[in-house]
């Protein structure tokens, strides 16, 4: 019983450390576009995470995928990680930061719908009340932000983002059967990194522009944890987790996260809805990882 509780408490704390590096991220690339693009920060952050995956996996001399397996790998690399990067950028520049955070993490309640259907994965009512209340939790903290809601394509933009995310945690999911957790980052960032390759003349075109060593340190961080370390502790805790919602209600905190970093950071406000939001997140992912959990 102890051993399974220091186990839970792991899986746990790897999954905050995917959060915390993903919530980061928001406040972070706030501060890096006065001096990149889009595209180019997007690039840099997968070249950066690629290049240390990649060199770990081969001091670990790594095994290299099974041809069967490359599509699931390429899908997941495109739509989970090149996609979801993409269109959160272009889906950015028509919503307020606000409501499109609401919808980017809308992705536990697709992951569990998609794990029902391609995982067989069956679940008790409680977690699916806890995974609700949580998203009560998100809507509360998305209130806190805006004043409007326009329905116009960023919208339908972000939805996308939230599906492509839900859909690399189900295809992640089927890889961790086979795979480890550090092989599945290195494989799938690494494809990733290949598609972004892609947005070379971006930051090219950015480069005339020198950006201050603040700036290149920033990026370089977010290389190594949103893009690089956040997708191998996020493997981890899908590898060990019993199913899968019981890790990715944990994405319902990043924009609660990513508000109280951009308070202390960059001194944007913070509002007591937001603080309520947290607690609701919170308490939806109890419920979700304790009536939640299956018995054995």
């Amino acid at each position: 019983m102890e051993n399974k509780k220091s186990s839970q408490t792991l899986i746990f704390c790897m999954a905050m450390v995917s959060i915390l590096s993903w919530a980061a991220n928001y406040p972070a690339t706030r501060y890096v576009l006065q001096y990149y693009s889009p595209g180019s920060i997007a690039m840099l952050r997968a070249l950066i995470a690629a290049a240390i995956l990649l060199t770990v996996a081969f001091a670990r001399k790594t095994r290299l995928p099974e041809k069967k397996d490359l599509p699931r790998i390429v899908i997941a690399g495109f739509v989970g990680i090149f996609m979801f990067n993409v269109s959160m950028n272009i889906g950015a520049s028509y919503v307020v930061s606000g409501v499109g955070s609401f919808i980017i993490n809308s992705a536990p309640v697709f992951t569990l719908i998609l794990s029902r259907l391609f995982l067989k994965e069956i679940v008790k009512p409680a977690c699916w009340i806890g995974v609700m209340i949580s998203f009560c939790g998100l809507v509360t903290v998305m209130m806190s932000q805006t004043t409007g809601f326009t329905l116009n394509i960023g919208v339908f933009i972000l939805l996308i983002c939230a599906l492509a995310h839900s859909s690399y945690n189900v295809i992640l999911r089927g890889l961790l059967k086979t795979y480890t957790f550090l092989e599945t980052a290195t494989y799938t960032v690494t494809t990733a990194a290949v598609f972004f390759l892609t947005l070379t003349p971006l930051f090219v075109r950015d480069l005339p522009n020198r950006p201050p060593l603040s700036a290149n340190l920033v990026v370089f961080l977010m290389g190594i944890f949103p893009a690089g370390l956040a997708y191998l502790t996020w493997g981890y805790a899908l590898s060990k987790a019993e199913k899968t919602t019981h890790v990715t209600v944990f994405l319902y905190l990043t924009p609660f996260l990513a508000t109280l970093i951009g308070f202390l950071w960059l001194g944007e406000p913070i509002y007591l809805l937001s603080i309520m939001g947290g607690v609701v997140i919170i308490g939806g992912m109890v419920l979700t990882n304790t009536l939640g959990r299956s018995k054995k």
